[in-house]
């Protein structure tokens, strides 16, 4: 078994796959941990009330290490079809294996403005879900208009927020009952707006701000700044191979993670849907499951 990518959703699947018995790689370009690496502060993972994005992603890495070959820093080339499998060619090695899952995770969609990489994770976020909850009693800056971003919105102001929304255009583009309830609460929703820098000493302590019609800046004092523009899916490799994609490039799976192609699985955000650590697990765990069932009975036999 070839598992590509080591966040949450790869390793969950290599443990299941080496207890099944198969001889389990995992190949990830970077460093173990995915985007949940990233996070200041995760909450409510099962079994931990609150620990960092980076000590969650060691622990899921040093579980895995002790039941699979984990190779970081090995960035996939290419899959290929081949008799009885596929061969996956790396930036170092070729590797032949009978299934292939890909795990390959997300990007988060970036505003690419000064300070944003510097603030990652001292103030800039790209999960309110993740984050939210230590901004408490203090200000914050939604970034972004559609259904993500206005539930953000929600959930940041519900937790005791003081809450700005700002959207580059003049209507949000979120459903309409989403809407209400962000005006019921009475959401402050900065219009015709982008973010242009963001600023601070150790972490966030201020935006600037452009009206996109005026062309007028100004300067805003915030603790925060959540990033909700969407996500961009890491899928080039799938399409490579003939992988079936959404419109918006997510691998499509079945309920038991199986794609159009036999014997190549996914899970975690390439998938799309939830995008959180617990439900990427669940799906590495899944198609590890599904995998060792089809070897056993292949159902395009």
């Amino acid at each position: 078994m070839i598992i590509i990518g080591g966040g949450p959703a790869g390793l969950s699947a290599s443990i299941y796959s080496s207890r099944n018995g198969l001889d389990t790689l995992v190949l990830e370009k970077g460093i173990c941990g995915g985007l949940i690496a990233t996070a200041s502060h995760v909450a409510n993972f099962v079994g931990f009330s609150t620990l960092t994005g980076m000590e969650l992603s060691e622990k899921f890495k040093a579980h895995a290490e002790e039941y699979s070959d984990i190779r970081e820093l090995e960035e996939v080339r290419s899959i290929e079809s081949i008799e009885k499998g596929f061969k996956v060619v790396t930036v170092k090695e070729e590797y032949l294996s009978r299934a292939v899952i890909l795990a390959m995770g997300a990007r988060h969609a970036q505003l690419c403005v000064k300070g944003e990489s510097d603030f990652t994770g001292t103030g800039v976020s790209y999960c309110a879900t993740c984050d939210g909850f230590f901004y408490r009693g203090r200000s914050a800056v939604i970034v972004g208009g559609g259904n993500a971003a206005v539930l953000d919105a929600l959930h940041l102001h519900d937790l005791g927020a003081e809450v700005h929304v700002v959207h580059r255009r003049d209507q949000l583009r979120a459903e309409r009952s989403l809407q209400e309830a962000l005006m019921e609460r009475g959401v402050d929703i900065i219009w015709d707006t982008v973010v242009k820098e963001i600023k601070g000493g150790d972490s966030v302590e201020a935006v600037v701000l452009q009206n996109v019609k005026t062309r007028e800046n100004r300067e805003m004092a915030i603790d925060g700044v959540f990033v909700t523009i969407g996500v961009l899916p890491n899928s080039e490799l799938a399409k490579g191979l003939g992988v079936k994609v959404d419109a918006k490039g997510f691998i499509e799976t079945d309920r038991s993670q199986r794609t159009n192609i036999p014997g190549i699985y996914a899970a975690g955000d390439i998938t799309g849907g939830v995008k959180q650590a617990l439900i990427a697990s669940s799906e590495g765990a899944v198609a590890s499951l599904t995998a060792f069932e089809d070897m056993m009975d292949p159902y395009w036999a």
